[in-house]
């Protein structure tokens, strides 16, 4: 069944585009979700219309994204946590910590968009990249101080 995608579908395709599915997978749970229209005569309006408001709902999340890549340059968070000897975390900070942080700062940032290979538990400064919309990234300096 040929059907054109209203939203951006995980593992099938980004919306505005028409995609060949089974019927089943169409009938049962795409349709009753309204994430797609099937795509025949009637519809090709509706096509055309859906992409240019998908266009302008990529434009509009692009600029957001360059302003918030603009704000969030030269940032630095200052993380306290228990450090035992020779430096090393009891624990650790996750991406769920850095978000948290962020968040106190005024930027709501996805914990998935933080590019942490692995949860830090070292004393120190770490640059940490953010994935965010359109393909931008952002850079942002975290350290990690001893608390009380």
């Amino acid at each position: 069944m040929k059907v054109i995608l209203q939203k951006d579908v995980p593992n099938l395709g980004d919306a505005g585009d028409i995609k060949e599915v089974a019927n089943g997978y169409a009938r049962n749970y795409l349709l009753p979700r309204r994430l797609v229209i099937p795509a025949d005569e009637s519809s090709k309006r509706a096509i055309e219309h859906q992409k240019k408001l998908i266009k302008i709902k990529k434009e509009k999340r692009k600029k957001q994204s360059e302003k918030l890549v603009e704000n969030m340059s030269g940032i630095e968070l200052v993380i306290t946590a228990q450090v035992g000897e020779e430096g090393k975390l009891f624990g650790s900070i996750t991406s769920m910590d850095i978000a948290k942080h962020l968040k106190e700062k005024g930027f709501e940032i996805d914990k998935r968009k933080i590019m942490l290979e692995s949860p830090i538990k070292q004393e120190g400064e770490f640059e940490i990249a953010l994935k965010l919309d359109e393909g931008l990234s952002a850079k942002i300096k975290v350290t990690v101080v001893k608390g009380q």
